[in-house]
């Protein structure tokens, strides 16, 4: 990977509708993937093989991932599994990369998974090994890594730590999560600075939400630190259960724009972007686009006019 090219994982099939109220068909689902696809994003996180009780948007993942293998099987799609069964369920399915998400707190994992953090750490790296052993490329995110919202401040030495064990555990890329959207560019900076020390950056990956306006201030902060792998969601499509009301995920399109307008390359068409925005906002009835969406639709709409 070039040290001036980002790689971006766009998170809307899965984080960005899995707390949206109105339902989504696995026919539009599939469509915009392919909208994100042909807009240039190279890596979609797709879906996730939890409950469909705990969460019915994600009822279809099995057909979501069907779906995909069968109309763009050279594109990289991954899938969160909580635990062995999600991933016995998604290597059923044909997945053929997933992730695993470990929250950095006792309490963030004891109301979200009803476990403690060492149940929990050690479920991510059992989860881990079984996939290595089927042959899948892995994923592994410490949530609540700046902040939670139980316990506030997230000591830094434990993100550091449970990002090491689950490098050890053969996770091929660790994202750090502002999971509520309080981190900070400082905050960013220091936590990177420190993870670099032990951890190879360029398996470190980048995951903000933009609660506090601070996203795209966040992800430059991770890129003057190394990181060159970020999570996003194409219009910003997301939220987080635990900051009611808060911005969704850092939108895709802004982060391209701040890159490449910053001399780094994500090969990724940002008319495409809008495109897709546009798809899911008819499929979500709502406006949906990051911090720039109004100046990057007057620069397309004069564009179309020329």
């Amino acid at each position: 990977m070039s040290t001036d090219t980002l790689i971006i994982t766009d998170v809307a099939p899965r984080d960005g509708l899995q707390n949206q109220q109105v339902p989504v068909s696995t026919e539009a689902k599939l469509k915009l993937i392919q909208l994100l696809h042909e807009a240039g994003v190279a890596s979609i996180e797709a879906t996730s093989f939890v409950s469909p009780k705990a969460v019915p948007q994600m009822a279809d993942a099995a057909d979501v991932i069907a779906g995909v293998n069968r109309q763009h099987p050279e594109l990289r799609v991954s899938a969160l599994v909580p635990n062995q069964k999600g991933l016995e369920r998604a290597h059923a399915a044909g997945a053929r990369e997933v992730a695993v998400v470990l929250s950095a707190t006792q309490t963030m994992n004891e109301k979200n998974i009803n476990m403690d953090l060492a149940r929990a750490t050690a479920v991510c790296e059992e989860t881990l090994h079984a996939a290595h052993e089927l042959g899948l490329r892995t994923r592994a995110y410490v949530a609540v890594a700046f902040d939670c919202p139980f316990e506030g401040p997230t000591r830094l030495e434990t993100v550091v730590d449970l990002a090491e064990r689950m490098n050890r555990a053969g996770a091929q890329e660790i994202v750090i999560a502002d999971t509520i959207g309080s981190a900070s560019p400082g905050m960013v900076k220091s936590h990177f600075e420190a993870l670099g020390k032990t951890l190879p950056l360029h398996k470190l990956a980048a995951h903000f939400h933009d609660t506090r306006g601070m996203a795209s201030a966040n992800a430059w902060a991770a890129i003057q630190a190394g990181v060159r792998r970020f999570d996003a969601s194409v219009g910003g499509i997301g939220g987080c259960p635990f900051a009611p009301g808060a911005a969704g995920n850092a939108a895709t399109e802004d982060l391209v724009l701040m890159a490449e307008r910053s001399g780094f390359k994500t090969n990724i068409s940002i008319p495409g972007l809008l495109q897709a925005i546009d798809f899911a906002e008819a499929q979500l009835g709502k406006a949906l686009g990051g911090r720039s969406i109004a100046w990057l639709r007057r620069q397309h709409a004069k564009r179309s006019t020329l």
